[in-house]
């Protein structure tokens, strides 16, 4: 069981969202499609989450799960090192 996410990188993806299409942002960092789940989380207690685009268009998804504001890139992981 893992309490914390892994991360595989501190840079955000950009991806071509839908609108109304539903998606599943991985949060622990283990798969191999990021940003998004393909279930290699399985045994590990935690979930991907689920949402469904609001528009049509190109947004920067968090790799690092470090967001405040999952699944989208807040760049918290660069400013807290900043900081």
């Amino acid at each position: 069981m893992m309490n914390e996410p892994g991360t595989s990188t501190d840079l955000p993806l950009q991806a071509r969202l839908e609108a109304g299409k539903r998606y599943y942002w991985c949060s622990c960092g283990l798969s191999r499609s990021q940003p998004f789940c393909d279930g290699s989380h399985r045994g590990t207690g935690m979930n991907p989450l689920a949402f469904v685009a609001e528009k049509t268009g190109l947004v920067s998804l968090c790799v690092c799960k470090k967001t405040k504001h999952p699944p989208f890139c807040d760049c918290f992981c660069i400013v807290s090192r900043e900081g």
